[in-house]
């Protein structure tokens, strides 16, 4: 039981205690080293930033620094009276308050009655206020005239997590320092360093993944590295990092959007399964797959310099081969899908129907006919198109071919007596067959004189969206799906078209779109139909007779 009480929190026992061991903030610790050296100290501080960017531990080593009997080069020396009294906690003089339960205008008006008195056991009295964002609009006031005018022997160091809440008065007589999110780089190095001293054997891919974890802050970092440090027998590696934290993995991640970039539903929703019966967390799952997507997104538009970009969430290979699968305009559509979901996670019911209905949508766009997940479908056939890999499922349109003017849809053949099974129909040979490679050349002719997006509908391949059929002078551009059919069908794409195609063949040809997912029944094919279910309907009840 004595041990378990004795033990200290790594992110405690590992804090900094001098400017130069603050970790990624090198122009803020810098700045203040200077001014304690030439002795043009401010009266009141303002530190911002994230959490666990090193904000109350540079406050408290300035307040070692400016009450330090032997200072080096501006960072307290951690030895004379002054700076152990500090770190004890015992000095009087030196007092850190929090905000956050001290925000009453009562305390404030008690701390500027204090504040007149000159210290008792060192040089300069300080205040640490931390979240001051926290103090009432009251509390500010009877604040701000002590700040205004402090009496020589005061310092006030605020610090504070949301700028914004901070009144511009107050502001204004505060010298301010921003602290950045520490980059993953300098977090995995100082994990590394405080596992050597622990005996903890780090892997570095462990590493990494922890500082990826902890988005910016060390305390975070460090806390995660305690945690997982206090689960594990052995190594801690990336594996049993993710087993201890209840997240899906680096490869889980990346298998999964590749399901989605497939279209594969039954393998995405079957791993997603698989994750939550592991007892993997959903919204850290779900916001994995928000880095990963974002990493997509920076090397779609900056292939060059994104690699420096990444978060980490998957391997570099691993991205750019994701990458080369999703376009662009699926990519904001996965993104802000995902970020809608876990939005809605607070206020949800069953958070697994919710992530089970997101990772059905992100396979199966067409499920959504919203601008976004048209511009989706859209943006992956240009991609397709322009680089030659056209995986679009089989479109019932034909090769090009010529049919006689004179075969019309209504000339079916007539039907047979024993009308027990549909009848066949028989659609005579064509004749004045087109040159061969005729749609070839055309599309390589018209592509050129087409902007996007109709441009990427044009395609010599079998599955294309678009498929041409001459019948006589008249060229029909079969449309796979209305989408389709919209783009293509204005005037001046089919002059285009027409004008390309008549001076291949050298007659005059007329270009029409076609939408073969709408294409109604002629009346005379529908008045055969009619009166084959009526003989059939008739032929069933002398049966049941």
């Amino acid at each position: 039981m004595g041990n378990m009480a004795a033990y200290q929190a790594l992110y405690r026992k590992y804090r900094p205690q001098t400017f130069d061991d603050v970790s990624g903030q090198m122009a803020v610790t810098q700045t203040l080293k200077t001014q304690i050296v030439s002795g043009r100290l401010s009266h009141a501080y303002l530190f911002t930033g994230s959490r666990g960017t090193g904000k109350t531990s540079c406050a408290k080593i300035l307040a070692k620094a400016v009450n330090c009997l032997n200072p080096q080069d501006g960072n307290p020396c951690n030895c004379c009276d002054a700076c152990r009294a500090i770190d004890s906690g015992s000095c009087m003089d030196v007092l850190e308050i929090d905000a956050a339960s001290n925000n009453g205008v009562d305390n404030v008006r008690d701390l500027r009655d204090d504040a007149v008195y000159t210290p008792s056991q060192v040089k300069m009295r300080v205040y640490i206020i931390d979240e001051v964002h926290m103090l009432s609009i009251s509390a500010f006031n009877a604040l701000l005239k002590i700040i205004e005018e402090p009496p020589e022997h005061l310092l006030f160091i605020l610090a504070t997590t949301e700028l914004h809440k901070v009144p511009a008065t107050i502001l204004s007589r505060c010298q301010r320092f921003s602290f950045r999110r520490i980059s993953q780089e300098d977090i995995a190095a100082r994990l590394q360093y405080v596992a050597y001293q622990e005996n903890i054997d780090l892997d570095d891919s462990a590493a990494r993944v922890l500082a990826r974890l902890a988005d910016g802050g060390m305390r975070d970092g460090l806390s995660l590295l305690d945690q997982c440090a206090s689960a594990s027998t052995g190594e801690i590696t990336a594996d049993s990092v993710y087993a201890c934290l209840g997240i899906a993995g680096e490869q889980k991640c990346g298998e999964l959007i590749g399901y989605i970039a497939a279209h594969d539903t039954k393998k995405a929703l079957e791993l997603f399964n698989r994750l939550y019966i592991e007892g993997k967390d959903l919204s850290a799952m779900l916001d994995e797959m928000a880095c990963l997507t974002r990493d997509l997104m920076v090397m779609k538009t900056a292939p060059g310099a994104g690699i420096t970009m990444l978060s980490g969430v998957a391997s570099d290979q691993e991205v750019l081969g994701l990458t080369r699968q999703l376009s662009s305009g699926e990519l904001v559509r996965m993104m802000e899908l995902i970020q809608q979901t876990l939005a809605g996670f607070t206020r949800s019911a069953s958070r697994r129907l919710d992530a089970e209905l997101c990772i059905l949508e992100l396979c199966q766009p067409e499920l959504s006919l919203d601008v976004k997940a048209l511009n989706a479908r859209l943006t992956r056939i240009e991609d397709q198109l322009r680089t030659g890999d056209f995986v679009a499922p089989v479109a019932a349109g034909k090769p090009v071919q010529a049919v006689p003017e004179d075969i019309v849809d209504d000339e079916l053949p007539p039907l047979p007596d024993d009308a027990d099974a549909p009848p066949e129909v028989e659609i005579p040979e064509p004749v004045n067959e087109a040159p061969v490679g005729f749609w070839t050349d055309l599309v390589a002719a018209v592509r050129p004189e087409l902007r996007l997006p109709a441009k990427g509908f044009f395609a010599a391949t079998p599955n294309a969206p678009i498929q041409g059929v001459l019948r006589g002078d008249k060229l029909e551009l079969q449309c796979a799906n209305a989408f389709t059919m919209e783009t293509i069908n204005k005037p001046e794409i089919l002059a285009v078209v027409s004008r390309k195609a008549s001076a291949q063949l050298r007659r005059s040809v007329t270009a029409v779109a076609v939408d073969m997912s709408a294409k109604p029944l002629s009346s005379g094919r529908m008045e055969q139909l009619l009166n084959f279910g009526k003989a059939h309907s008739d032929i069933v009840k002398i049966r049941n007779n």
